[in-house]
């Protein structure tokens, strides 16, 4: 979930184990464990407010779409298919300079 593997997690508890105790450990963690459903029951209540204040179009409406990144993420995808729908026109193609050749060189382009 957090990119926190196996290896992690126990140099995590270790270190909780040292730091906390092994007596008072299994309260920290019923706290946090308490902690963590009230944050989930609060965002799910501000995700069905949301969506009874928004209306009945708004009925598919998750958190996660109100983030900045996944709308910037979806709007560019969407532009980019849309590019592959339309081809672009292809120059065609030019020949290789000769040897000493001087390369185009255009005033209004620099």
């Amino acid at each position: 979930m957090f990119g926190v593997g196996l290896p992690e997690l126990a140099v995590i508890a270790f270190v909780a184990v040292l730091v906390v105790g092994p007596d008072k450990l299994p309260d920290l963690a019923r706290q946090a464990g308490r902690f963590l459903r009230q944050v989930r029951r609060m965002a799910d209540m501000a995700r069905d407010e949301l969506r009874d204040e928004l209306g009945p179009e708004y009925a598919d409406l998750e958190l996660k779409d109100l983030d900045p990144r996944e709308i910037v993420r979806k709007h560019v995808l969407e532009a980019m298919e849309d590019d592959d729908e339309e081809p672009t026109p292809r120059r065609p193609r030019e020949k290789p300079l000769q040897a000493g050749e001087v390369p185009p060189y255009d005033v209004e382009a620099t």
